[in-house]
């Protein structure tokens, strides 16, 4: 029983049978080994190969009950057809077309759907391949099937899988055979959707509560002539003229016509989505699409299904339920088609119509619970596809259609308005809200870019947005949303990182702040007085304040009352964020006008800033502690985050004062240091802290007054920070405040004069800050008196750690600053700067720790090269040199994991700044960088598959070309002109092949980020520096590249970069088209292995020279696509097949 063969008599068939059902139950049984199932498949997979075994698996198809074995026997003819039909004499091609259908209709009604649905999928299979030349009746067959009333379903299966498989077809066929498969298929298309939508509306007028009079035929009232385009638009959220039929009762169907309906509606939505808009998608199939997709909406019969009690009935609903998402499906799949032909559009208008209709009875009535609890009644996915098709309307039809003076879009967004504020579900929330983002971006660049008509826009669609401004705020505060506030997770983080809380927020605020841009005193005025009411509540707290014997309490002890006090503070929170969203709608050429409103929220925001500083609300002890205390710290953190978000508006502030020198201004920077500085301690929490420290480094980075330095509170600071004994603050506080105090020194103050600078005074400043910040750090210098003082090595790492923080971040922040804030920042630095040079040797060993110090000089050839000048430069650049040599390098990336490779990854970062420099500066180091490249790390990076160093390395050899050209092309410019040729004198040309030759190696390799941005580097340097075209590259290495990228492309190892490879091999070739189709082409045609000589000839001969880039790609695409096709074809042929 163990061996199955290809035998011909009845009694051998009978036992092979038995054997395989024997094999195929062993091989599911529970029990069986791995290993037994290893031998069974491959008895199973040798017993498919064998000629003739499909005539077997006819039998067995034929004569068997077990699911599993029939399975196994379409297996053997799904491989046969597709990988081994050309091999197949013709008289036994017959034989299985004529079979497989007949055993398709003896059996469709008793077999298995999933059996049933695999054998329609070997059929259409064949036809993929034979029709219409050698299965001539293959479609004919299917037409057939659907017309007769007993098989319809089945035409219908057989359908759908035609047009998935023939109109979408994948690889296995030459780029001609899908071409003559679609045009086949497009000639169908008229016939195919006149039969469905007989269908459709056969089964809907008989099952008709009206059918004893029949109804007017569908299309009656709608033929373009009688309803105008223009008359339809203005019409378009009234009753279309179908309306009287989408208002009959919705026939009750029988499982046999349900089941049919929805096998006709996947048909269409699976044809839609790949047929063009044409006339053939009638009028008449579009209502009978509508009237299928009012069973989504129809609550009535889920109810009845429900009340009736039955399993039978209840499913029976949900099948309706299914019949309206399918029909919806077919219109977004309509809906998604941006190109629409002139004729189409009056259908398009009247989808609207009719779907607009649909909208107005699911969000049909005043009382708001009973509209929700419709939609909450609905199919989650119907809901979700309504939500789809006005997803579309609103991105893809409504610039066509809004330009109409007659669509009401009022009446349509009063109809969004409503269906968007009563989703049972925040995720039908969220997507509806991004409907509105949608329609706002629209708005906002059809103003940009009509300026002349804005106040019309804007006065036309006013009240709408002011009621959506005003709902997303209620939905934002607990005042009016609790329930579904309080079911919104705030603890588990998303993808984006952020808690559904934090997302609803976020999204909330960007329509808020989307409305602000286009009407900004309405929505300050919607906003504001919000906000001042939970201030309120919030300011009033201090009353309620008892000092206690271990500090202070707040005396709200009722739950009812501290259960109001959560919710506002919640909502303080919110509204805090709003405000401070809105920042960016005061500044700029609206300073002036809207200055007044701007310093009324900056005024309240310092208030609160202090007054929370001040009662030290985040010390408090409540009554509900893990409640109420996160709520005030949370307020705090927010009111000083609101206050930060309007540091570009002090800056403006700050310069307009500055001519004025108002009091007010200085008041208003003064009081915040006030409130900021008590928060600088390590009592505070965390989030406070930090919220603190942001907010003084934008009053020191963005606004800059020149009196902050003076500031007593900020004295305080520096003294704190400055003092060894006092304890520091937490890594992130720390280094924020030393970059605060650092930029207060460093940069330059706004509106004066460089005399009026005092650069003296802040130089001497600086030094004594950063000579305290790094005094540890400093005494760990080896000194020929005590060559190394002993510390415990985790002393010494926790000191480079902190040190090295704050020095390399004070740095970065003046990178992109004045020449004199470099000078004295290089100043206060060098001492620390020369340290760490001599630091370095001893701790090359200590990957974590060279990390840290390699970051730091990162951020130094980033920001100071120039201020360390070029000796000082070249010895740290020579240290780097001597230090890492071969071995270093092979310990640090094969031995000590990620850090050993982040460590290697910042050296050649720097060595990446080094070689960019202009200038003759650092040319002398070149020849040892590329060496360092090519000869010690290259080598021991290139077979690894591993990605890490990989990305850098290539990075340092592009900029060393790009930066560097001339150091291989001396263009003799002279002799040029004097020959008139230009002539390439070309140098280190090793250097440059090698480098050359890596690039090569790297498309050889799987990952494909290296891939990618390696050919955007070669296609770079074409661009900027004409690499395809100099001699060595045009002679030596043009047609390797060419080659290996077409290679690429047939073993679809990178598919994803199919475009770009394309485009790549275009510029390749365009250099020497010649050279391409007469030696090129016919070369790499006749080392193509897999295909014959006359397939090499077919290939060569539909690879047209045109010369264009998409005429060109397209030819490449197809070459490589026909040559897959081909390698397929021959691997299927039985071995020793003659080919003619």
């Amino acid at each position: 029983m163990r061996t199955l063969r290809v035998r011909e008599d009845n009694a051998s068939e009978e036992a092979s049978l038995r054997a395989l059902e024997s094999l195929m139950t062993e091989f599911f049984h529970d029990c069986t080994t791995n290993e037994r199932k290893r031998e069974i498949e491959e008895l199973l997979d040798n017993f498919a190969q064998q000629i003739g075994a499909w005539r077997l698996c006819l039998y067995f198809l034929s004569s068997t009950r077990n699911d599993y074995v029939m399975m196994y026997s379409l297996t053997v003819f799904e491989n046969l057809i597709n990988k081994m039909w050309l091999g197949v004499p013709s008289q036994d091609k017959m034989e299985i077309r004529s079979c497989l259908p007949k055993l398709l209709l003896a059996h469709h009604k008793t077999l298995p759907y999933f059996i049933r649905n695999k054998l329609c999928k070997v059929i259409v299979d064949i036809g993929r391949q034979d029709w219409p030349m050698f299965y001539h009746d293959f479609f004919t067959n299917i037409l057939q099937l659907i017309q007769s009333p007993v098989t319809t379903p089945l035409g219908l299966i057989m359908l759908k899988t035609t047009s998935e498989e023939l109109a979408c077809p994948r690889e296995d066929l030459s780029v001609a055979r899908k071409e003559e498969l679609r045009k086949l298929l497009l000639d169908q298309v008229q016939t195919v959707l006149g039969l469905l939508t007989g269908i459709l509306e056969t089964v809907w007028d008989k099952h008709s509560v009206t059918a004893a009079t029949p109804p007017p035929s569908p299309t009656s009232g709608e033929s373009g002539t009688v309803c105008p385009p223009r008359d339809l638009l203005s019409n378009l959220l009234q009753s279309p003229s179908s309306a009287k039929l989408l208002n009959q009762p919705i026939p009750i169907l029988d499982a046999e016509s349900e089941y049919m309906c929805s096998l006709a509606l996947e048909c269409l939505a699976h044809l839609f989505s790949w047929i063009p808009l044409s006339a053939s998608i009638t009028p008449s199939l579009l209502t009978t699409i509508f009237h299928f997709a009012r069973f989504g909406c129809d609550i009535r019969a889920r109810k009845m299904a429900s009340v009736n009690g039955s399993s039978q009935n209840c499913v029976l609903g949900q099948e309706r339920g299914r019949l309206g998402v399918l029909a919806m499906s077919c219109i977004n799949e309509l809906m998604s088609k941006n190109c629409v032909p002139m004729e189409f559009e009056e259908y398009l208008l009247r989808m609207f119509q009719q779907t607009f209709y649909l909208l107005q009875k699911i969000t049909k009535d005043n009382n708001a619970h009973t509209v929700k609890s419709r939609l909450e009644e609905l199919d989650e996915s119907y809901v979700e596809k309504f939500t789809d098709f006005l997803r579309l309307f609103v991105s893809v039809h409504l610039r066509r259609i809004e330009s109409y003076s007659q669509f009401p879009v009022v009446e349509f967004l009063t109809l969004l308005f409503k269906y968007t504020f009563h989703q049972p579900t925040h995720e039908g929330y969220f997507s509806c809200l991004d409907i509105w983002t949608l329609f706002l971006d629209y708005l906002t660049s059809k103003i940009k870019s009509r300026l002349g008509d804005k106040e019309a826009v804007l006065n036309r669609y006013e009240d709408a947005l002011v009621l959506l401004l005003t709902e997303v705020l209620n939905r934002i505060q607990f005042r009016y949303n609790q329930a579904q506030l309080e079911e919104l997770d705030d603890e588990t983080l998303d993808d984006d990182q952020q808690t559904e809380w934090q997302r609803y927020l976020r999204q909330s605020l960007e329509v808020v702040a989307k409305v602000m841009e286009l009407l900004p005193t309405h929505a300050f005025s919607t906003l504001f007085p919000v906000l001042q009411d939970n201030l309120e509540v919030y300011l009033g707290l201090q009353q309620f304040i008892v000092t206690s014997g271990s500090g202070h309490r707040l005396n709200i002890t009722a739950e009812n009352d501290c259960r109001r006090l959560h919710c506002s503070l919640r909502d303080l929170s919110s509204l805090l964020q709003a405000v401070g969203r809105l920042a960016e709608y005061f500044i700029g050429d609206v300073f002036a006008a809207r200055f007044s409103d701007a310093l009324t929220v900056v005024e309240r925001l310092v208030k609160v800033t202090l007054y929370g500083s001040q009662i030290k609300l985040y010390n408090i002890e409540t009554a509900v502690p893990s409640v109420l205390k996160p709520d005030l710290i949370d307020v705090h953190a927010q009111s000083l985050a609101a206050l930060q978000a309007y540091s570009h508006w002090l800056a403006q502030y700050c310069s307009e004062a500055h001519r004025q020198n108002t009091q007010q201004f200085v008041t208003l920077v003064s009081t915040t240091m006030d409130a900021v500085t008590p928060l600088i301690s390590t009592k505070v929490q965390d989030k406070l802290l930090l919220s603190a420290c942001h907010l003084l480094v934008s009053l020191a980075t963005t606004v800059r007054p020149v009196f902050l330095i003076s500031i007593p509170a900020v004295q305080k600071v520096f003294n704190r920070i400055t003092d060894a004994s006092a304890q520091r603050l937490v890594d992130k506080a720390q280094v924020l405040v030393c970059r605060a105090l650092s930029n207060i020194l460093l940069l330059p103050w706004p509106n004066l004069p460089e005399n009026e600078q005092q650069w003296p005074v802040r130089s001497i400043n600086h030094a004594s800050l950063v000579s305290a910040l790094s005094r540890d750090y400093r005494d760990l210098k080896p000194s020929a008196a005590a060559p190394q003082r002993k510390m415990p090595l985790e002393d010494t790492r926790v000191i480079i750690h902190q040190t090295l923080s704050v020095l390399e971040d004070i740095v970065d922040s003046v990178s992109g600053e004045s020449t004199k804030s470099r000078q004295i920042c290089y100043q206060s630095l060098q001492e620390s700067v020369q340290v760490s040079l001599a630091l370095f040797p001893a701790f090359i060993h200590q990957s974590d720790v060279t990390d840290e110090m390699l970051s730091f000089f990162l951020t130094l050839f980033r920001g100071l090269r120039v201020q360390m000048g070029v000796p000082f430069t070249e010895q740290i650049i020579q240290t780097f040199l001597n230090m890492f040599t071969r071995e270093q390098l092979a310990e640090s990336i094969l031995h000590e994991g990620s850090t050993g490779c982040r460590v290697v990854e910042k050296f050649l970062k720097i060595l990446q700044v080094v070689v960019q420099e202009p200038g003759q500066v650092f040319k002398p180091f070149l020849p040892s960088i590329i060496s360092l490249c090519m000869e010690q790390v290259y080598p021991i990076i290139a077979e690894r598959p591993s990605p890490d160093v990989k990305a850098e390395l290539f990075e340092l050899l592009f900029r060393t070309l790009h930066h560097n050209w001339r150091y291989f092309f001396k263009s003799a410019v002279l002799a040029s002109v004097q020959r008139g040729i230009a002539e390439e004198q070309m140098e280190n040309e090793p250097q440059f092949s090698a480098i050359m030759q890596a690039f090569g190696q790297s498309f050889l390799q799987p990952d494909i980020h290296l891939f990618k941005q390696n050919l955007f580097y070669l296609e770079t340097l074409n661009t900027k520096q004409k690499l395809y075209h100099k001699k060595i590259f045009r002679t030596t290495m043009l047609f390797q590249f060419v080659n290996v990228l077409l290679q690429v492309l047939v073993h679809k190892s990178h598919d994803l970069l199919q475009e770009e490879i394309g485009i790549a091999i275009y510029n390749m070739a365009s250099v020497d088209f010649d050279g391409f189709f007469a030696a090129f082409l016919p070369e790499f045609l006749t080392s193509c292995d897999g295909v014959d000589a006359n397939q090499k000839n077919v290939l060569g001969r539909n690879f047209k020279m045109d010369r264009d880039l998409p005429s060109f790609t397209q030819n490449v695409h197809r070459l490589v696509n026909d040559l897959r096709y081909y390698r397929l074809c021959n691997d299927s042929l039985p071995p020793g097949t003659v080919k003619l």
